[in-house]
Parts: C-alpha cells; sequence; structure tokens
C-alpha cells in the first residue's frame, strides 16, 4: 500500500522543491564555507611569508609564538562525497503530529544535498528500508530533485534494513566517504553495523523521534501493533521503544556524531549548529 508524502501537508512538486531549496538556504546561511559543509580544502603546513602572499592566509598563532610572520598552506579543493542514508520504512510513516519522521527526513536529505552541492561535493543516497534505492554521488542538482521527488512515494508496509544496508555498502567504498543517516533507529542491528561503518569512514547520525515515541502519558498497559511487521505485542505507554541510553553512548564510544531531532520541535537551527559546530561534511575531504 503506497501513500504520499505528509498527507497533512500535500505540496505540489513546484512547492515541495521551493521549500527544499528554502531549507538549503537555511542550513548554509552564515557559515563559513571552509567549515561547513566541506569546501574540501584541507590544512597542510605553515611557511614564512614571501611578499604577494594574502594577509587573510597569516598564521596567527604561530607568527605569535615565532615573532616571524607564517601563512598557512593548504591542499587543492577535492570533491568530497556525501552519501543520505534514508529510513524509508513503515516506522518512520507513522506520526502523531502534523510532520512526519520520513517527512523530515526527506526535507533534511534535500536541505543537505543541495547545500553539499553548493560546496561542490558530490551527493548519493540510499534507502534503508525494504527497497532497493541506491543512487551514486552526482554534482547534479536536477538529479538531487529527481530522486526526492521519486521518495515523495512510499510504503506503509515496508520493513527496516538499516543495519544490512550498511553492512552491503561498506565493503563497496573504496574511498572515505560522509554517510549521513536519517532514521529512528529502530532497526536493532543498527547500532552494530554503525560501529563497524565508523571504522572507516565518517559518519553522521540524524535520529528523528515522534512526540508519542517517548511517553503516551495516561496511558497504562497497552496491546499495539508494530508497523512494519504487523506484530502485536503489549507494553507500557511509558516505555520507549529505543533504548535511547544505549543508543548515545553506543554511538558516542564509536566517534560517530549524534543529533536528536523531534518532529513536534523546530529543528534547522539545531541541525544547522550541529554540522558548523563540528565540521563534519569537510572530514570526508581528507
Amino acid at each position: 500500500m503506497e501513500g504520499q508524502l505528509d498527507s497533512l501537508d500535500v505540496l505540489d512538486a513546484r512547492q515541495f522543491q521551493i521549500v527544499v531549496k528554502r531549507l538549503a538556504d537555511s542550513l548554509s546561511y552564515g557559515t563559513d564555507h571552509s567549515r561547513f559543509l566541506g569546501s574540501g580544502i584541507e590544512y597542510v603546513q605553515s611557511r614564512p611569508y614571501l611578499p604577494g602572499d594574502s594577509v587573510r592566509s597569516i598564521d596567527w598563532r604561530v607568527t605569535a609564538r615565532t615573532g616571524r610572520v607564517f601563512v598557512k598552506e593548504y591542499e587543492s579543493p577535492k570533491r568530497m562525497p556525501v552519501y543520505m542514508m534514508i529510513d524509508t520504512s513503515a516506522s518512520m510513516t507513522v506520526s502523531s503530529v502534523r510532520q512526519s519522521k520520513y517527512a523530515a527526513a526527506l526535507f533534511l536529505a534535500g536541505g543537505l544535498a543541495l547545500a553539499c552541492l553548493e560546496r561542490v561535493s558530490p551527493v548519493g543516497v540510499i534507502g534503508a528500508g525494504s527497497g532497493r534505492l541506491r543512487i551514486r554521488p552526482s554534482l547534479s542538482k536536477t538529479q538531487v530533485m529527481e530522486w526526492l521527488l521519486r521518495m515523495r512515494r512510499f510504503r506503509y508496509d515496508e520493513e527496516t534494513c538499516l543495519g544490512e544496508r550498511l553492512g552491503e555498502i561498506t565493503p563497496s567504498l573504496g574511498h572515505r566517504v560522509l554517510l549521513i543517516v536519517l532514521s529512528d533507529l529502530h532497526d536493532p542491528s543498527a547500532l552494530g553495523a554503525l560501529k563497524e561503518f565508523g571504522q572507516r569512514h565518517d559518519c553522521a547520525v540524524l535520529q528523528l523521534q515522534d512526540p508519542a515515541e517517548l511517553d503516551l502519558r495516561g496511558t497504562g498497559l497497552m496491546r499495539a501493533r508494530e508497523a512494519e511487521t504487523g506484530r502485536e505485542f503489549w507494553t507500557h505507554g511509558r516505555r520507549s521503544h529505543v533504548d535511547q541510553g544505549n543508543v548515545e553512548r553506543t554511538l558516542r564510544r564509536a566517534g560517530i556524531d549524534h543529533l536528536v531531532i523531534r518532529t513536534d520541535r523546530p529543528y534547522v537551527h539545531s541541525v544547522r549548529h550541529f554540522f558548523e559546530s563540528r565540521g563534519l561534511l569537510s572530514r570526508g575531504a581528507r
């Protein structure tokens, strides 16, 4: 069974593209291109100043320490491949608020992808559901928009395969890449796969949360049905589906950057700060 993205706020193709482009502008606003969404320029060394060198390249720290003027040298820009792994499983489409986790993930992936392309970083996409969606990195904005519009269609019965997809792509990546995972992390095998992936590549996890997953106030013991498998089970209204403490500890120990995004709260500012403060997308250019 298929459905349109976010039935409470249906956008046509043109409106959808406008929203994604505005999000890309918001994520890029006021940021230094050499640090945010990676220009691919990497510091190599400092050397003595020569006539004609730009004042902007002066290494003030070394200059103050030695008493002589030094300038920084950088490697030439490199194309940095960035993959967006988007969880397309059924649990992402279930929502207790206006915007579902899947809708938020798709808008964020589109905004980040366009911001990457502005910095000449090729972008690819991988579906983390039972569908076999995989698009190789490209510098084409047209192609990015094509896969975004394609992914507006989803299934309500799709299972999560996040751990499986991570295991599949890891051996096929010859060069270091940055992977941005957008998921609710309902796949029990995901954490182990993320740890292994993080040993070879850079990785950032944007974990989407619906408020109903955290606490159904006033609800005691109840019977529930798992969205992806249809399996029925008994649970308590105050019990979280995901062991959040374990998620945070595991990702922190693995050196994987992690941000929780609640769909009932504004998140653009926190996402912009998350990438800017860590210089995340510049790591993959090494």
